[in-house]
């Protein structure tokens, strides 16, 4: 069975309702058809009814099961616009504001969504960029618990490979925080950590990533993937954690018995940190077009109820498995 496919069936054991604002988009519109058809998750539409309707008979996929909830009608939005006036007044928001933005603003609307518990769980960005979907998450939802900074990761499923988790890897952060310090790093890489093992239910071996080996090259990037595993191991003794490391002393083991002898990292790594957004959201492109790599993500992790981008390039069956992982994380919290 796929990492997908395995995921899937831990969905159907606690259905989760997802909500879905992103309703003017086909892909979003099929993959909802194809959740609900696979038992995946219950679905929440924000828009107007008769134009989801309309996209639904163009599509010719059945949304008869999802509820859909339209701003402008739904009594939903008098005590949603006064929860969100609550939570922003400090920032300068008028209650006349809060209802104008909740009218407008189909994110916002379904963040809020989450927030007042009529939803366990968000995706969204496939027509919106990383920062949209973000803002309105961090401002409504914040931070959980004991978390420093949310990060975004990609899970890898790669064909017929052995390395990882048997070709299973978590990449982040490949999707949000652009250059992080040594000390974002770490959390990061916890962070990391711990959602390769609820997602992926195996052991987390985490590389800390780097064009050097072990001082092979000498640079400030080098210095900063070096500090960033020195405060992890500090901070999160528990971790199995080494850097810094090139990819390939990361992950290949007749590598690594030359590059890094006596890691127990180097050659087992399943959970890649990369010192940038640059190199993370190459890597994982590199990885899922060359490899034909299943990718899905951007998730992020950190929040206090689970919202997931998606990338503006992705299709319907992505969507699904994004679905799919975010219920396994509302399942998650609520235990």
């Amino acid at each position: 069975m796929s990492f997908i496919d395995t995921i899937k069936e831990r969905a159907r054991q606690d259905v989760k309702k997802i909500v879905m604002p992103e309703t003017s988009d086909r892909r979003t519109l099929m993959a909802a058809a194809e959740v609900i058809r696979e038992r995946i998750a219950d679905i929440i539409f924000i828009g107007n009814e008769e134009k989801i309707s309309e996209g639904a008979r163009w599509l010719d996929v059945d949304l008869s099961k999802v509820e859909i909830v339209d701003p402008e009608k739904t009594d939903r939005l008098e005590p949603y616009a006064e929860k969100l006036y609550e939570l922003r007044k400090s920032k300068g928001m008028t209650p006349e504001a809060a209802r104008e933005r909740l009218l407008t603003d189909p994110l916002m609307f379904g963040v809020m969504t989450v927030k007042m518990g009529d939803a366990d769980g968000m995706v969204a960005g496939a027509c919106h960029a990383t920062a949209d979907v973000l803002r309105p998450s961090l401002q409504i939802l914040r931070t959980a618990p004991g978390v420093e900074i949310v990060s975004g990761f990609f899970i890898l499923d790669v064909p017929n490979c052995e390395l990882g988790a048997n070709g299973t890897f978590l990449f982040a952060d490949c999707g949000l925080n652009q250059d992080p310090n040594p000390e974002e790093l770490a959390c990061i890489a916890n962070s990391s950590a711990k959602s390769f093992a609820n997602l992926i239910g195996q052991k987390p071996v985490i590389a800390m990533l780097s064009h050097s080996t072990k001082g092979s090259a000498k640079h400030p990037l080098v210095d900063k993937m070096v500090e960033a595993t020195r405060i992890a191991k500090e901070k999160y003794p528990k971790l199995t954690i080494d850097g810094e490391l090139q990819t390939d002393a990361a992950i290949i083991e007749s590598v690594a018995r030359s590059k890094a002898p006596g890691s127990e990292v180097a050659g087992h790594a399943n959970v890649l940190i990369f010192p940038n957004l640059d190199a993370g959201n190459i890597g994982y492109k590199l990885v899922e077009r060359l490899a034909h790599a299943d990718a899905f993500g951007p998730m992020l992790q950190g929040l206090a109820r689970p919202v997931n981008d998606l990338s503006r390039g992705c299709n319907a069956e992505d969507i699904v498995g994004v679905v799919a992982l975010t219920v396994v994380q509302a399942q998650l919290i609520s235990d």
